[in-house]
């Protein structure tokens, strides 16, 4: 690795362990009532779980995360569930809390981070796990924002969009919440299970009909939504943010020492990323935060951090930039449905590469950052705060 890569890998790092989970909500539970059970949920589960164990010890601890970072922690149940599409273990997951929820004697504690939206699987009403699965799919490859998909989640499930209040009434419950969503809206965050819904079930029939969606919804889907009512009042639930996008990016900044930083969070279709952080990109480091979005219109391989590096990398060379490197990657290490976090790229990525515009009409991103040797595999980071972006350039 040269040293351009190893820098972008280290500063990449800091924003990693900036949202530490231990540390996130170590810091938050001082003035945190003594809870009679504990719910974690998200990628960041077991983790945020730990840290919560430490200081109420012997409580009935829950944990659901996904299958990369699940492994045993004393005291706690844990249960491993498929992200990004749900799957059977998920629904298994989602029935052992409600059951939890509604035998607490006491106060809850939740610790919610990113992938609760596809973790924790209760359908609504006369859905399925097969119904639930195919319209996750859907979102998924149609390019919405996280606050889009989730709004659409939240209607088709007990659990999001503050079921897990009505679940747990009358207990109290306080949630402590790692944000992997930009701009920290923490209904959005894991669907907002202690927060009130996004929308209503009309608003989520208008976004999926927009989005050209509506006729590939299973039928009962549709039904459902047709006849589902706004939900009624909540529950009041205290709601704390203890880690997020923006806080890994400033902790990137100090890090690197006089770096640029593109303020506005980079989001949007991969492609017109790509030409903004370049436009954005100054001599020496530049760093951002964010998510974006891909349209599938292949069936390859990979995820929006690799195909962001490799579109970046196209538009590096067609600027004529010739000594530079680029890291793209997902905080929580994982990037689609690979074992890669990103992208790792410079000027020398796109020679290694033996067809490049198929493999990217393809959406097969993976295999080609793979041929090149430019993968960014860093394995399950334990937490999610969403996607890190370096840029290094000396001309």
């Amino acid at each position: 690795m040269n040293d351009l890569r190893a820098e972008a890998v280290r500063i990449f790092g800091a924003g990693v362990a900036a949202a530490d989970p231990i540390a996130a909500v170590t810091a938050h539970l001082g003035d945190v009532p003594d809870p009679a059970l504990i719910i974690a949920v998200g990628k960041a589960a077991r983790l945020m779980a730990k840290a919560a164990q430490a200081r109420f010890a012997g409580v009935r601890c829950i944990v659901v995360t996904n299958y990369e970072n699940a492994a045993d922690l004393d005291g706690a149940e844990i249960f491993a569930a498929g992200h990004p599409v749900p799957d059977a273990n998920g629904a298994a997951a989602a029935q052992a809390v409600i059951a939890a929820l509604q035998d607490a004697t006491g106060p809850v504690l939740a610790l919610i981070s990113g992938g609760g939206s596809a973790l924790l699987l209760a359908p609504a009403g006369q859905l399925g796990l097969a119904e639930k699965a195919a319209v996750n799919a859907l979102l998924l490859a149609a390019g919405l924002d996280i606050t889009a998909m989730n709004l659409v989640r939240q209607q088709l499930s007990d659990l999001k969009g503050g079921g897990f209040l009505r679940h747990a009434a009358p207990q109290p419950v306080t949630a402590l919440i790692l944000s992997d969503v930009i701009g920290d809206d923490l209904a959005a965050i894991a669907s907002g299970p202690t927060v009130g819904p996004i929308g209503t079930p009309e608003d989520a029939i208008d976004l999926l009909k927009g989005a050209g969606l509506w006729g590939n919804v299973p039928a009962v889907v549709r039904a459902h939504l047709r006849a589902a009512k706004p939900a009624p009042t909540l529950p009041k639930a205290r709601n704390i943010l203890v880690g997020s996008n923006a806080k890994s990016v400033a902790a990137m900044a100090a890090a690197a020492r006089d770096a640029h930083v593109i303020l506005d969070p980079v989001e949007g279709d991969v492609a017109d990323a790509a030409q903004r952080i370049c436009n954005e990109a100054r001599i020496g480091t530049t760093i951002w935060g964010g998510e974006t979005t891909v349209v599938l219109k292949g069936n390859g391989r990979g995820g929006r951090n690799q195909e962001l590096a490799l579109r970046i990398a196209v538009e590096a060379a067609r600027r004529g930039w010739t000594d530079w490197t680029c890291l793209q990657g997902g905080s929580d290490g994982r990037d689609g449905p690979t074992d890669a976090a990103g992208g790792l790229v410079d000027q020398g990525t796109l020679g290694r590469i033996t067809d490049l515009d198929g493999l990217l009409a393809n959406n097969d991103s993976y295999a080609a950052l793979a041929e090149a040797g430019d993968l960014l595999v860093t394995g399950a980071t334990g937490t999610n705060v969403a996607d890190l972006g370096v840029m290094i350039r000396r001309e």
